[in-house]
């Protein structure tokens, strides 16, 4: 079992900055794959970023590339979203995730997830 819980969202005007915080609880999180997704109302989830525990590898969405950082802090199991020139359309639920190498998302252990909201 993994267990997720968010914070830091909030409201801010475009251009803004955020930094979306997750704190993972459990066994064995070193195996675990930790990502960040969204939704927004009306739209389906979609993929943010992804980070290996193991080895700090990334990924991103095209969307955010550049604007977006994920990183973790080991020594805390907690896994940041750091989030910079925040558009209208960055407007959504985020959610951490978390799945074994072997695994998918969809099988995965979510967060309850934190609303962002940017003002145009």
């Amino acid at each position: 079992q993994l267990q997720l819980v968010e914070s830091g969202g909030g409201l801010v005007q475009a251009g803004g900055s955020l930094r979306l915080s997750c704190a993972a609880s459990g066994r064995t999180i070193s195996s675990y794959n930790m990502g960040w997704f969204r939704q927004a109302p009306g739209k389906e989830r979609e993929f943010v970023a992804a980070i290996t525990w193991s080895s700090g590898t990334t990924a991103y969405a095209v969307a955010v590339k550049g604007r977006f950082t994920i990183s973790l802090d080991n020594a805390k199991n907690m896994v940041y979203l750091q989030m910079n020139s925040l558009k209208f359309e960055d407007t959504a639920v985020y959610y951490c995730a978390g799945r074994q190498r072997d695994s998918t998302w969809t099988a995965g252990f979510w967060g309850q997830g934190t609303q962002v909201t940017v003002s145009s």
